[in-house]
């Protein structure tokens, strides 16, 4: 590159990158990330304290219940004692309220699974983790958002995601 045009593309194409960079920390920095506690099971998750308010408690174990304003999305966050001994899988097994084809997505280890399914309408995904032997307890988190807003959420259920504590392998 000839050196006449270095300093043009330090003059224009910097500014650019710098630009994209501050544009990009004021979409992260946007959603205020609060750390939620169900202090009973020890159970921590991080969600976006600026979506999300508390609406009651959650249906299943002992936790919360949030929405967003408008009421499209919802997040449930509990927690709930392994009294059966069950496994991500045969948790799984047990509960799920639907045909497994119905799945989108379908994650299971030894220590936690995550499921999601779509419809026409809404996404549906799910994450729990599986607590050790001494205090064996199920940490799980539920969250319902719009299928026409996925690409949005995506980045925000994979943080959500992988916050959710304790996570023993």
């Amino acid at each position: 590159m000839r050196p006449v045009f270095q300093p043009l593309l330090a003059v224009f194409i910097v500014p650019v990158l710098m630009l994209s960079s501050v544009q990009a920390q004021e979409r992260r920095s946007f959603l205020e990330w609060q750390t939620f506690v169900v202090q009973d099971f020890g159970t921590s998750i991080q969600y976006p304290a600026t979506i999300f308010a508390p609406v009651g408690k959650a249906e299943k174990g002992l936790g919360q219940r949030f929405e967003r304003a408008d009421g499209r999305v919802a997040l449930s966050i509990y927690a709930s004692s392994n009294e059966a001994g069950d496994t991500p899988a045969s948790y799984v097994r047990r509960n799920l309220r639907m045909n497994r084809s119905a799945l989108d997505y379908e994650r299971i280890t030894r220590s936690f699974f995550a499921i999601s399914s779509e419809d026409a309408e809404v996404i549906y995904y799910s994450r729990c983790n599986f607590s050790g032997r001494v205090r064996a307890a199920i940490h799980c988190f539920d969250l319902v958002y719009p299928q026409e807003e996925k690409r949005s959420w995506d980045s925000v259920v994979t943080r959500i995601s992988l916050s959710l504590r304790p996570l023993e392998n």
